[in-house]
């Protein structure tokens, strides 16, 4: 029997201002989208972008606007900017107000979003340490017990969540390659990632994430001039065609603007369906498929380009998308 794909909406909070974030949710919700994500982000990536409203705030607004439709951060570092005991409490909180519609989407983290505390940014050998124990610690409080934790980067002393919904809210970590991919296997719930890694979906299966949802997401550009589209899709989405092993290494909106100074409206356009032509946007997420995964979110560019987006995809693309996936 086939599996049903699910289609999601990317609030991007680097390019909205907050209170749009709402409307837009809202908005996705009364057309049918099946589930949405939201950044987590103190700096957009390209100071073009110009917005980046802390997510948490938002996220109760959205509980109390919508009714029905999911919600997921993609993605949250718990370990440097955020301590992981209050991570676990804040999204215990949002799975209260949500009525149990909250996933928490958990990653290792930017350089851009974490360097802000003062602490530098470590290797990526101690991040994945200190993610793995951020995740342990908010599982141990999800529990509802007391907690103790002492391990080589983090302590907590006596910690408790007083308000917890009554499901333990969900967990969903990222991962680009093989590490990440067995880490996840071990602890998350979802597996969650920006490219359609295939290769590490298979290690999340093989490993104990059998059976699990894989969620992905897209970038687009809707719009009825193609050519257009194609700019604005560059404008938005050229910070993150050097791939992610620069992306979470600079660390402001000026160096990811140099570092795209190459990039052309044609590179970008390999991974972000632009445009009104339904048959990009199918085969786009056909590679996600063919790689495992089960959920797609598109993130449309420009926070100016919200509706018109939404009015073609209720027509349009979701129709074409359940025909074809689900």
């Amino acid at each position: 029997m086939r599996a049903d794909m699910k289609f999601g909406y990317t609030l991007l909070c680097e390019q909205t201002p907050p209170k749009q974030l709402i409307e837009d949710l809202v908005g996705a919700e009364e057309i049918g989208f099946d589930y949405s994500v939201i950044s987590d982000h103190y700096f957009p990536w390209l100071e073009e972008q110009g917005h980046s409203a802390y997510a948490w705030s938002v996220l109760g607004a959205l509980a109390q606007a919508t009714d029905r439709i999911p919600m997921m951060t993609f993605v949250t570092c718990p370990i440097m900017r955020y301590h992981p005991a209050v991570v676990a409490q804040k999204a215990a909180t949002v799975g209260i107000l949500s009525d149990g519609r909250f996933t928490l989407g958990l990653g290792a983290g930017e350089n851009l979003n974490e360097h802000i505390v003062g602490r530098g940014w470590p290797s990526v050998d101690i991040r994945h340490e200190m993610f793995t124990e951020a995740v342990e610690i908010i599982k141990e409080l999800f529990r509802g017990d007391y907690v103790n934790y002492r391990g080589r980067h983090y302590t907590v002393d006596s910690a408790k969540i007083w308000d917890l919904p009554e499901q333990p809210v969900p967990i969903g970590m990222a991962a680009a390659g093989p590490r990440a991919g067995r880490l996840a296997a071990k602890y998350a719930d979802v597996f969650i990632s920006d490219q359609p890694v295939g290769d590490v979906v298979k290690i999340f299966k093989a490993k104990g994430g059998e059976g699990k949802p894989a969620y992905g997401q897209i970038p687009v550009s809707y719009g009825t001039d193609a050519d257009e589209a194609k700019e604005i899709a560059h404008k938005f989405w050229k910070f993150s065609a050097p791939g992610w092993k620069v992306m979470s290494e600079l660390p402001g909106p000026k160096n990811f603007e140099a570092n795209s100074g190459t990039v052309t409206p044609d590179d970008v356009a390999k991974s972000a369906p632009y445009g009104d032509d339904v048959g990009r946007y199918v085969e786009a997420v056909q590679q996600w498929k063919d790689a495992g995964f089960t959920h797609i979110s598109f993130c449309q560019s420009g926070h100016d380009r919200q509706k018109d987006f939404r009015r073609w995809a209720e027509v349009e693309l979701l129709p074409e998308l359940r025909e074809r996936f689900g």
